[in-house]
């Protein structure tokens, strides 16, 4: 049966679940509506009933209950058909899909709770308008199927609610809600009052229920006593009989005689009497002791006696209203008092939990946008219960939080100290190499300058060298010396490149540089690094070279270079690949694209990349590298850095400046 449940839509699961629990309200208020409505004794599911009303009670009801049942589990089927999709919650990556979603789990239990209260409620003052029965009857009715209505749209409540938090633990939200916003005080009140609603109306119903029989009771001994009472003796006709009844002091101006043929027809009654009346009478004449009833849940009741009169048999009797006005009068206004006193302690008792659950909420809210002011600020325990406890976790996690921020704070320094000599020690290999070529050529050139000097001394004098053997020595000379700015220009273009990196940390002033800027000093520093790994950096721009761009140059270099060195990392030693370094604009903005061949990154890089300190490289990284390099291009520059990766052909970082 389980396994057969399970396989079933969502939609018709929930539903299911629902008209279940509204089952059991059904089946339980049964048996109580002909207590709590005061039912003629012996006139349901019979012989008797089926006479006067062609049904048994419990046809009826089921009948009615099935039809209404039907139509909410239509209703419901209707309501839940968005449930269906919610199984595929694994695979939402669409943001709208996802947030219609969190919407309807959020939504649809206050939703249905309405729907369940208010509906079938405005569908019976509707019928009961049509109708137009009697005050007393709309009032009892009216109550009952307020009170029933009510239980179910709490217990349809509470299934949808669990239903939906299953789905909504299952999305794991983290920062935020969606739907209609309904606070705890709200949630409460609305709970607690439908309860006292329910308890209300189900207490009046009992204990009007109750006054009524014993009203009714009451009366009955009263007139039956009477007419006993009244000297019959002397009647002389049905007349006569009929005037000393008449006689007898009335409780109400509604109550009246009434005589009957002993073939149930009527003889004489001010009031016209219902076939369920004269009916009643003549099947339980000796079953209640003259004690009749009229129709179901119509506050009219009768005693009478059998009484022979010139040698024919009549029913002799009094019918009266057991219904008053008084009892009404009395009774609703205490109601409506305690209710609203307990409605006032309601809402007192729930705006309290809802303070103090804001506190709470309000100071984790502020500690999560990095307030400083409240990282130090601690709760006071007013309630020895759960709040105290949701206090006194937070005081503890105030004070954890506190010591991790110390903590982190005083080794951060550490942490970004050892990856500016990660990245100065790369730099530095760079260098080495970068200017040993330079360096070495004008050591050469040196000898060089200084053979040529030395042969130019020896000259000096010496006949056989011509003018022309001068020119030529000075023309070598020249050469060398040229070849040797050459260098050092080099050198000079290196050093202040490495200079601009080494106080990039600590200088972040504001200049305007050209693309001209950046491809230079990246060329310089990264050269080293490609030449090493034999891998070729392949250079696209679309856009004019002069194109001007305002921030630090040093930082934006950083980045640039941080991820070609990724890039090269990510061949793992393979020679002869590429990476592409291409600039174009788009909408306004310089768009700076490096992409490798390398594979693709890893799932678990990809999830946190940007957003923790994670690294590939083991021991030999920090993971700072593109967590600083986001936070470079965001703070100096306005922009963002994103990512496309796939598995098994490689990854493209994109630097979005504006220009």
């Amino acid at each position: 049966m389980k396994k057969t449940f399970n396989k079933l839509p969502e939609n018709v699961k929930l539903a299911i679940s629902c008209i279940s629990g509204l089952i059991v309200v059904a089946i339980i208020y049964n048996p109580l509506i002909p207590l709590l409505l005061n039912y003629p004794p012996g006139s349901i599911n019979n012989s008797f009933q089926v006479e006067v009303n062609h049904f048994y009670y419990n046809t009826q009801y089921f009948s009615m209950a099935v039809v209404v049942l039907t139509v909410i589990f239509i209703l419901f089927l209707f309501l839940f058909k968005r449930v269906n999709k919610l199984s595929e919650i694994e695979n939402l990556e669409d943001s709208v899909r996802l947030q219609k979603t969190i919407k309807t789990c959020f939504n649809y239990p206050l939703l249905i709770f309405l729907v369940t209260l208010i509906l079938p409620a405005i569908l019976l003052v509707v019928l009961w308008l049509v109708l137009r029965q009697e005050l007393s009857l709309v009032i009892k009715l009216s109550f009952i199927f307020s009170s029933m209505l009510t239980l179910m749209a709490l217990f349809a409540y509470s299934i949808t609610k669990a239903f939906f938090q299953k789905i909504l633990n299952k999305i794991g939200i983290k920062d935020s809600t969606y739907g209609i916003r309904v606070n705890v005080r709200t949630t409460l009140m609305l709970q607690f009052y439908s309860l006292l609603l329910f308890t209300v109306l189900f207490s009046f119903l009992i204990l009007y229920s109750q006054i009524t029989q014993e009203k009714g009771e009451s009366l009955f001994d009263y007139y039956k006593q009477a007419i006993e009472s009244s000297d019959l003796s002397k009647a002389n006709s049905v007349d006569d009989a009929y005037n000393l009844l008449g006689g007898i002091e009335f409780k109400s101006g509604s109550d009246s005689v009434f005589i009957l043929n002993d073939d149930g027809t009527v003889y004489k009654s001010k009031d016209e009497l219902s076939e369920f009346f004269i009916k009643y009478i003549f099947e339980y004449e000796n079953t209640y002791d003259g004690h009749a009833y009229d129709y179901y849940a119509v506050p009219t009741q009768g005693a009478f006696i059998r009484y022979n009169i010139d040698g024919s048999e009549y029913i002799l009797g009094i019918k009266y209203s057991v219904f008053s006005n008084d009892v009404i009068s009395s009774v609703v206004p205490l109601y409506i008092l305690l209710f609203v006193i307990n409605a006032i302690f309601t809402y007192y008792v729930a705006r309290t939990l809802r303070n103090n659950i804001k506190v709470v909420s309000t100071n984790l809210s502020n500690i999560s946008k990095n307030s400083e002011t409240y990282i130090n600020h601690r709760l006071s325990v007013v309630s020895n219960d759960e709040i105290g406890d949701l206090t006194i976790a937070f005081n503890k996690i105030q004070e954890m939080n506190k010591n991790n921020i110390e903590q982190i704070r005083s080794s951060q320094d550490l942490i970004v100290e050892k990856e500016r000599l990660a990245s100065l020690g790369q730099m530095i290999g760079g260098i080495a190499h970068n200017l040993k070529t330079p360096i070495m050529s004008i050591a050469g050139a040196a000898e060089a300058l200084s053979d040529l000097a030395n042969e130019y001394h020896d000259s000096v004098g010496n006949q056989e060298v011509t003018t022309e053997d001068h020119y030529e020595i000075a023309k070598d000379m020249h050469e060398w010396i040229e070849k040797t700015r050459t260098h050092l220009a080099y050198m000079s273009d290196v050093i202040t490149a490495i200079k601009g990196q080494a106080v990039a940390f600590s200088n972040q002033a504001t200049d305007v540089f050209t693309l001209e800027d950046i491809l230079r000093q990246v060329d310089i520093l990264m050269k080293h690094e490609l030449n090493n790994a034999l891998i070729t950096l392949n250079t696209y721009i679309v856009i004019p070279p002069t194109t001007t761009i305002k921030g630090n140059i040093n930082s934006l270099v950083q980045v640039i270079n941080n991820i070609i060195s990724n890039a090269i990392q990510a061949y793992e030693g393979k020679q002869n690949e590429n990476i592409d370094l291409s600039i174009h604009g788009e909408d306004g903005k310089i768009i700076i694209e490096i992409r490798d061949y390398a594979g693709g990154l890893p799932e678990n890089v990809k999830e946190k990349i940007f957003k923790e300190m994670v690294t590939t490289k083991g021991k030999g990284g920090t993971g700072l590298g593109l967590f600083m390099s986001y936070s470079n291009i965001r703070a100096h520059f306005n922009g963002k850095i994103t990512f496309e990766t796939k598995e098994g052909e490689g990854t493209a970082f994109s630097i979005e400046i504006p220009q």
